[in-house]
């Protein structure tokens, strides 16, 4: 088998295993956008970077600004995200990963892991 074929197996099993994770009902569904975002605060979280709503609106991500601010809401309602007042400026909320949130990244490194070893 090629490295090429082998890399693309590895990420066809990554892919059925979050189908799986996807069906847990831990974890309400997302649609196309809602995990677009979630995947971009993810990587600025991890950089330890704060998102206000104001800057999570403007982001480049082949959205509008009104649809952003649609899916940050349900993602609220969903439970993935929390908004947070800063404490100079009560006008500013940052966006901040809740439990949910963070186990569902959890449960996706899991299967990144699991499709590695099989």
């Amino acid at each position: 088998m090629s490295k090429s074929s082998s890399h693309s197996s590895v990420y066809l099993r990554f892919l059925n295993l979050v189908e799986s994770v996807r069906g847990i009902p831990d974890f309400p569904g997302l649609d196309i956008f809602e995990e677009r975002l979630l995947n971009m605060f993810a990587a600025a979280w991890h950089e330890g970077q704060k998102i206000s709503v104001l800057q999570a609106a403007t982001m480049e991500v082949g959205m509008s600004q009104s649809t952003i601010h649609r899916r940050l809401k349900s993602l609220r309602k969903k439970g993935y995200l929390a908004l947070e007042i800063d404490e100079q400026d009560n006008r500013v909320k940052y966006i901040t990963p809740t439990a949910v949130c963070d186990k569902y990244f959890a449960a996706l490194g899991r299967c990144l892991s699991k499709a590695q070893r099989a």
